[in-house]
């Protein structure tokens, strides 16, 4: 059995903030109305199958797609459809989404029924029509990553549950209150990947979670749960594959390249609970927090829940909010507006006061090499920098923008507060525009 318990390079100490930790998930009401957009995921986006005035039900499919890299979009309520809106997702782009009123019945879907199947084929179909994407905040169509590569041999399954982002404890609730659908989605996915080794990764700030999935684990000689140094980014997919392994992800290579599906505990226990249901992706625990916000709580929230709903339910703000951000306060994004919706790879909304949410103002360079020590890459984020400002195509190909995993522990040790993720985001947004230039 290969267990490594290596520790990555790189990377930072973070205040862990888990005051959600012991918020047993609470389930919020039907919202008035929902609003879904036909891109939830990394890949294609869908076209919607539903036009103004259709009456639809829980679970039925509202967009699809003929892309390989996409996964289909239900509803997530009963009502009817009562416009087709253009949402602004965070990538700048448009998108169309479906404005569902909810008709509070929740009538569910004729086509949702415990799934059959009899091969490995046949089960892979049924993950993509359930919609799952990478619940860990990735939103990688998870059909994809499980598909079989002719030329590559999959010898372990890796399932994360490391949650190292501060504030955090979607994944933490779904291991202690749900620790048998993990199991039973683990050994699901064994069969299908034909593997017969599982590393559970956790963080060792969470020893309950460790020890509820390490006594389930010790039924089986195939499942260990190793406890993983607190270090973030502990939790992205090669810091973990080379802490629980050994085995470095070449760059521009996927874990699959090193003979490795990592897969999110809650994306695992989702197809435990799908097989046996045939509830297609409508709803997630939703980790709600941050120094505005009056009562932080695990919520179980309907996805298309417009994001002010979620904070209501929370008992509202306890100060004026300066900034939203959707996921955790290194990788998320902010966002524009409390009608925005809740999407499938959401795992945190996080509202901030001025003074904890205003960016500090930026000083020159002193070239430290703070935030070299920092990145987990081993990229020159200080260099990255200058040349994303000043929109140096080729030196952004030189020192490899497209490796930035936007980690975010080069801003956060840099003591010139030189706000370095988001001038890499920009870089790399500025070679994808080149390369599609040339398509």
């Amino acid at each position: 059995m290969l267990i490594s318990k290596k520790i990555f390079g790189g990377g930072v100490t973070v205040p862990h903030r888990k005051n959600t930790a012991q918020c047993e998930t609470v389930k919020m009401d039907v919202p008035e109305k929902v609003v879904i957009p036909m891109l939830q995921h990394v890949g294609a986006p869908c076209q919607l199958v539903v036009k103004k005035g259709d009456i639809v039900r829980v679970g039925q499919v509202i967009g699809i797609s003929s892309k390989y890299v996409s996964a289909p979009i239900h509803s997530s309520v009963s009502g009817t459809v009562t416009n087709i809106v253009q949402v602004i997702n965070s990538s700048g782009m448009y998108i169309d989404a479906v404005e569902i009123k909810a008709d509070g019945k929740q009538e569910i879907h004729e086509s949702v029924k415990p799934p059959v199947y009899s091969n490995d084929a046949e089960l892979l179909e049924l993950i993509k029509e359930s919609g799952l994407v990478g619940l860990g905040g990735a939103g990688f169509p998870t059909h994809v990553k499980l598909a079989p590569q002719v030329d590559k041999k999959i010898d372990i399954l890796i399932v994360n549950g490391a949650e190292c982002e501060p504030y955090i404890t979607a994944d933490y609730r779904e291991i202690v209150e749900n620790s048998w659908n993990i199991i039973s989605g683990i050994n699901i996915l064994m069969d299908l990947l034909k593997v017969d080794n599982v590393l559970i990764g956790i963080e060792d700030n969470k020893p309950e979670a460790i020890k509820v999935l390490t006594d389930l684990a010790n039924t089986s000689d195939k499942i260990n749960v190793v406890k993983l140094k607190s270090r973030y980014p502990q939790g992205a997919e090669k810091m973990l594959i080379y802490s629980l392994t050994g085995r470095k992800v070449p760059p521009g290579k996927l874990p699959l390249d090193v003979g490795v599906v990592v897969m999110n505990v809650n994306s695992v226990s989702f197809v435990a609970e799908y097989v046996k249901t045939g509830m297609p992706l409508i709803k997630k625990r939703v980790t709600v927090d941050g120094p505005a916000v009056m009562n932080p709580s695990n919520v179980e929230v309907l996805i298309g829940t417009p994001l002010g709903d979620v904070f209501e339910f929370c008992g509202g703000f306890k100060t004026e909010p300066y900034k939203i951000i959707m996921g955790g306060p290194m990788m998320g994004v902010a966002q524009p507006s409390l009608q925005n919706p809740v999407l499938k790879y959401t795992n945190a909304l996080l509202a901030f006061d001025r003074e904890s949410g205003e960016l500090p103002k930026e000083s020159p360079c002193i070239r430290c090499g703070k935030c070299v020590k920092a990145c987990p890459m081993n990229l020159l984020p200080l260099f990255l920098n200058l040349n994303a400002i000043h929109g140096n195509i080729d030196g952004l190909k030189k020192y490899n923008a497209m490796d930035c995993i936007e980690c975010g522990s080069c801003s956060y040790v840099c003591p010139a507060k030189r706000h370095l993720v988001h001038s890499i985001r920009l870089g790399k947004a500025l070679l994808k525009k080149e390369s599609m230039n040339k398509t």
